[in-house]
């Protein structure tokens, strides 16, 4: 293990009376956010009133730090209570966890002031008080922080979670060239009041970079990434700041015009650090994106991302400033997590022997279930064993011995809010949860969300799918159960009978299912034996209703804590495909799904079983192969796809479905025509 200096963290503690350390009553001291000066704060809650069932308590927070406008209160009930209502903040609850937010008249906290709230609440079999808090996104530990004396580590954490402000300052050639609209405070004020404590800020400087010899950067350009630096800043939010996209469009090229692409770096980050000096230390810099090298091999390429990390770090350090012990973040070949890759950086970052230095990966997940190819189409072993295998390669190289992980970017490579269906719903939430699980047990790591406008609608600053983000944010603080699938389809040519889903619990405990507001009777409408979950036949019947296709009802499994459970039940009958024609550039197929869904498709030549296109997998990309247009009733092949299938051959495509199993289809081409047969 490589012995690292770390700095001493400023820290203050509070007193704490006896009158408070009382069963009922607990207190903790823990920073408030971030921002330029030290923060901290001490919560006092007490239950003031209990009854058989039912109670009452007080919560007060008393600001130790630099005041603070705006605060969010979370914690976590450990023994099953529910808050009823609540009075001076406005409370919500998922499940076990529970969110405080102030309004607007008691938003401002000074220094050594305090503010409170309560509610009543129910509980049932005891009535014990939380164990610890969250204020702002930051768990009170006992410290108060301040950012300019944090070690690298405690930078990084301060940081979780982030969010990437994706295809915007990184879009070509301007700021809403890729559909955005311009990074406002609005939109910063939002992603602030939804927990977020940092944000990556790609930049692509290409098309703002002058002739050398001194590649002048555009002084607008930089005023504006200034602007919204300082904006988030002022809101305490870390900054991550990159060269983006200049990483294909000049870098790249740097083994056939070394010296040109040395002299372009220098200058464009020169300028950066210049620039940025004496911003607070909530500004992180990222020497490149993505870093990748036309023409060479993996261990070129490495050595040639040594060497701009090294440059990078030496340029920013000149500097001087607070660049000078400033949190400087540098990437692996290709933000790959392999461990060769890995271990190459490791060898950079201990040659630089600096301990203000983190490493940054992305991670997109087990590539046939990110993009839905090769039969990708479930979160299984292998998209387990690729999170699992990530996360403790990063952990044992990197934070065990003290130097911080940032995954830069994280998501799964295809989902778009344009795209549904790609990734089957439950099976895509459970990879969201399984992936900030792994990486809150690994620690060290600041985990910051990919979006490019497909999760948080930039015009209405509303959230496109509000629960895949309250599984964001369920997971920065605990683990949600799920089964082994959301659905279960009940096909209407038989009699409904029992089905079973297996549970899976995540180290919670299961307490039962919900239609709406009615629970669910175990015995009669459930059984539980092991992690075996069965619905009755009798249940069943009841829940499918008049038995029309589709989404019949949805109920909720339950666990002690995180977010419930969604199980569809859904009716269909095998769907029904029929013979058409068309051209390569215009060809659908005509569908019945009745009440199913597409979960992937194969094509192969029908006279020898091989991949049509040449391909290595007979499964194709779904949405760029093949879309379901439910409304149409059709599936779209697209022109890609078909112009894979040879002149005068015949292809069989095998459309895979999550209810109704395999249903197969010829396709021959004649020309630019073809001809779709029902089998």
């Amino acid at each position: 293990m490589r012995q690292i200096s770390l700095r001493s963290t400023r820290a203050r503690l509070a007193a704490i009376g006896a009158a408070l350390l009382t069963a009922l009553t607990v207190s903790v001291i823990g920073a408030v956010g971030a921002s330029a000066s030290p923060q901290g704060c001490l919560v006092d809650y007490k239950v003031t009133s209990e009854w058989n069932g039912g109670f009452v308590a007080d919560v007060r927070v008393t600001n130790l730090g630099a005041p603070i406008d705006g605060w969010e209160l979370e914690w976590a009930f450990s023994s099953g209570q529910k808050v009823s209502h609540g009075w001076l903040a406005n409370i919500t609850s998922s499940g076990a966890d529970v969110t405080a937010k102030s309004y607007s008249y008691n938003s401002r906290i000074g220094t050594d002031k305090k503010t409170s709230f309560g509610f009543a609440g129910s509980w049932s079999g005891a009535n014990e008080a939380p164990e610890a808090f969250k204020l702002n996104g930051v768990t009170c530990d006992g410290t108060v922080s301040d950012p300019e004396n944090l070690t690298a580590i405690e930078t990084v954490e301060a940081m979780e979670p982030g969010w990437n402000v994706g295809n915007t300052l990184d879009a070509i050639p301007d700021e809403t060239s890729w559909g955005n609209p311009l990074i406002s405070a609005e939109l910063l004020d939002t992603i602030k009041a939804e927990g977020y404590k940092s944000i990556r800020l790609p930049v692509s400087w290409s098309d703002y970079i002058g002739e050398g010899p001194d590649y002048t950067i555009d002084q607008a350009r930089l005023d504006r990434v200034t602007e919204v630096v300082d904006m988030a800043i002022e809101r305490g939010l870390y900054v991550l700041l990159n060269v983006h996209h200049d990483s294909w469009q000049w870098i790249r090229y740097m083994p056939t015009d070394h010296d040109g692409v040395v002299a372009k770096f220098d200058a464009v980050w020169t300028q950066i650090a210049e620039n940025f000096k004496d911003h607070s230390e909530l500004l992180v810099l990222e020497s490149n994106n993505e870093p990748q090298f036309e023409g060479t091999t993996v261990e070129e390429g490495d050595a040639y991302n040594d060497e701009l990390n090294r440059l990078f770090h030496e340029i920013v350090r000149g500097t001087g400033g607070k660049n000078a012990d400033r949190l400087l973040v540098l990437p692996t070949l290709h933000t790959n997590a392999d461990q060769a890759r890995l271990d190459a950086l490791d060898a950079t970052i201990a040659a630089l022997d600096d301990d203000m230095i983190a490493a940054t990966v992305h991670f997109y997940g087990w590539w046939p279930f990110s993009v839905n190819n090769a039969g990708g189409t479930t979160y299984d072993e292998n998209v387990e064993a690729d999170i699992v295998g990530t996360f403790d390669r990063v952990g044992a190289t990197f934070v065990d011995n003290e130097i911080p992980v940032i995954i830069g970017e994280w998501g799964v490579l295809n989902y778009d809010h344009n795209r549904p269906g790609v990734h089957q719903y439950g099976e895509l939430l459970k990879f969201y949860e399984s992936v900030e699980w792994h990486a809150r047990d690994t620690g060290g790591i600041a985990m910051q969300i990919w979006d490019a406008g497909q999760f948080l609608n930039r015009e209405t600053l509303e959230w496109r799918d509000q629960t895949i983000f309250d599984y964001f944010k369920s997971g920065w603080t605990t683990r949600s159960g799920t089964t082994s699938f959301d659905s279960i389809y009940l096909d209407k040519s038989e009699a409904i009978g029992a089905e079973s889903l297996t549970l899976n619990r995540n180290g919670l405990e299961f307490e039962g299912l919900w239609d709406g507001d009615t629970e669910l009777a175990e015995g009669t409408d459930y059984t539980v034996e092991g992690d075996t979950l069965t619905l009755t036949a009798s249940a069943l019947t009841r829940l499918s209703g008049d038995r029309s296709y589709g989404v019949n009802s949805t109920i909720e499994a339950r666990f002690s804590a995180g977010l419930p459970w969604q199980i569809h039940i859904i009716t269909y009958d095998r769907p029904v495909l029929s013979d058409t024609t068309g051209t390569i550039e215009s060809f659908a197929v005509p569908t019945q799904f009745t009440g199913d869904r597409i979960a992937t498709m194969e094509s192969v030549y029908s006279d020898d079983g091989t991949p049509t296109g040449g391909d290595w997998t007979p499964f194709k990309e779904y949405w760029t192969a093949f879309q379901p247009d439910y409304d149409a009733g059709s599936v779209i092949l697209k022109p890609d796809m078909l112009n894979g299938i040879e002149d005068g051959r015949t292809a069989t495509l095998t459309f895979h479905f999550w209810g109704g199993g395999e249903i197969t289809y010829q396709i021959t081409r004649s020309g630019s025509s073809l001809t779709g047969t029902a089998l």
